[in-house]
């Protein structure tokens, strides 16, 4: 599997055990504080490396220290971030996610670099020989380039996913909407599909999206796991009991652990199970790139 993962790249930096914003300019004492490479781009990338594919990164990042930082936490990793282009004039994405001793994890985000980033700055040249095409956050490119991207790769004989970052709206769907019709799988959260179309039903509204041109809508649904909907299928996966340290990019690690899946010959549920089993090793560790997860250790967990 030689995958483009295009798009959003954020680092995050994780600070666990907030209680309370401190008042005025006190400060207070944290368990830990610690930075990842994240993104519906960048954090697929990290753990699709980590499950053996080869990745090779392509968006926009800042001149800044925070883009060093990410550029090296992504090599660290395996990914190939010769795609990853500076764009003077715009800080890289970043996010600071406090997380409270419920898991709960409120985040502020920088747009930055992303935002700019266009297709210009990708040679589709540099698509050549790649197996899988993955975009993550088609809205910031626009439904029109977004296609144009999708459309090369299908011609290329590569398959194509699209993740979504931003929240589901039945406006943001029509400026997506010409993507559609080029995606092979499509891979939104519960609350996206049911923002995106107003379907009274999970597996109702994700029929609506392969009615709109998406050729699979693999959702995911936090805790009740996943659910994959085709034109002939609705297959219901659960997920993995686990003690949960941070969520935080566990929708990046299952589109991971599914696309690899597939890439492996797995059928629809099995590629599903497979990208529940990879968010629970996520949802274990801060960020995507925690703890030393692998594809037989991710294997051996979906069973």
């Amino acid at each position: 599997m030689k995958i483009a993962t295009v798009g959003v790249h954020v680092l995050d930096t994780h600070v666990i055990g907030i209680g309370s914003i401190p008042d005025g300019s006190d400060g207070q004492l944290v368990e830990t504080i610690r930075m990842s490479p994240a993104g519906t781009a960048g954090g697929t990338a990290v753990v699709l490396s980590r499950l053996g594919a080869e990745v090779l990164s392509f968006g926009g990042v800042g001149t800044d220290p925070i883009a060093d930082t990410l550029l090296a936490l992504l090599s660290r990793e395996g990914v190939d971030v010769s795609g990853l282009v500076r764009k003077p004039g715009h800080q890289t994405s970043a996010s600071v996610i406090p997380v409270r001793p419920n898991g709960d994890r409120p985040a502020w985000h920088c747009i930055g670099a992303n935002g700019a980033f266009t297709l210009d700055d990708l040679d589709l040249a540099d698509l050549d020989g790649i197996t899988h095409v993955h975009l993550g956050g088609p809205e910031f490119l626009g439904g029109e380039a977004a296609g144009k991207l999708l459309a090369h790769a299908r011609s290329t004989g590569a398959v194509t996913s699209l993740d979504i970052l931003a929240p589901g709206d039945p406006d943001l769907l029509a400026w997506i909407g010409d993507a559609l019709p080029h995606t092979d799988y499509l891979l939104p959260n519960d609350e996206q599909v049911l923002g995106f179309t107003g379907a009274s039903s999970l597996a109702d509204g994700a029929r609506a999206l392969v009615d709109a041109g998406a050729g699979c809508v693999a959702v995911t649904q936090g805790s009740k796991g996943a659910l994959v909907v085709t034109a002939d299928e609705v297959i219901e996966v659960p997920a993995y009991p686990i003690d949960v340290v941070d969520t935080t990019g566990c929708g990046d690690a299952f589109s991971a652990g599914f696309l690899r899946g597939l890439s492996l010959g797995l059928d629809l549920g099995a590629a599903a199970r497979l990208g529940c089993a990879t968010a629970a090793q996520v949802a274990t560790g801060l960020g995507t790139d925690a703890g030393s997860y692998d594809l037989d250790t991710v294997v051996a967990l979906a069973g």
